[in-house]
């Protein structure tokens, strides 16, 4: 009898601002266990990483399982054969979005996720742009009609965060709830209580 193949999760970070999502994503993963990481990083992720994070390539490289060069269409995750659980492009600039929309697989990372599609797997494009443009509205739809979803990091309030770490924790922990990841990074909502209407 085959053994069960792990749970994988494949992670792209692209060159909009908000690299601090994948490498939240990759820690958090990392923590919980029991998930081995695919991790591509665009060029323009690579110096964002380094704008925003002062990170560098082999830093990020250290929290994955395995890393995949963009160039490499030839990848194991450009084969549907590969099975995932699906793949979260965090943050995912508009040009990625566009390729990914326009079906033109013209790198892994956009290869990879043209096989999530077609596979019915779960596919999360951490859009990061604003205000959005029509063109960009449309790719959105596109993607949504394929099966991807679209998930702006957009920080939430009603928790109260008392820093940006909390607003980013929030937000990966809603990512991690659309790929079935447990996680204890926020509290649950609740509900309102008596006497806060």
């Amino acid at each position: 009898m085959e053994a069960a193949a792990p749970r994988r999760l494949i992670i792209a970070i692209t060159g909009a601002s908000g690299s601090i999502y994948g490498v939240r994503l990759l820690q958090v993963l990392r923590e919980v266990g029991g998930i081995e990481t695919h991790l591509m990083v665009s060029e323009s992720g690579v110096l964002n990483l380094h704008h925003e994070l002062d990170m560098d390539r082999k830093q990020i490289g250290a929290l994955a399982d395995v890393v995949h060069n963009v160039r490499d269409v030839g990848a194991s995750i450009a084969s549907g054969s590969f099975q995932s659980d699906g793949m979260i492009i965090a943050p995912c600039s508009m040009k990625t979005l566009a390729s990914v929309a326009m079906g033109m697989s013209d790198n892994l990372i956009t290869r990879a996720a043209d096989v999530v599609l077609k596979e019915r797997r779960r596919l999360i494009l951490m859009v990061r742009e604003t205000p959005f443009n029509l063109a960009h509205l449309r790719n959105m739809t596109s993607v949504t009609e394929m099966g991807g979803i679209i998930f702006p990091p957009l920080p939430g309030f009603y928790q109260r965060p008392a820093s940006i770490a909390e607003m980013v924790d929030h937000t990966v922990g809603r990512v991690l709830d659309m790929v079935s990841v447990s996680h204890q990074m926020t509290p649950r909502w609740g509900g309102l209580k008596a006497g806060n209407g």
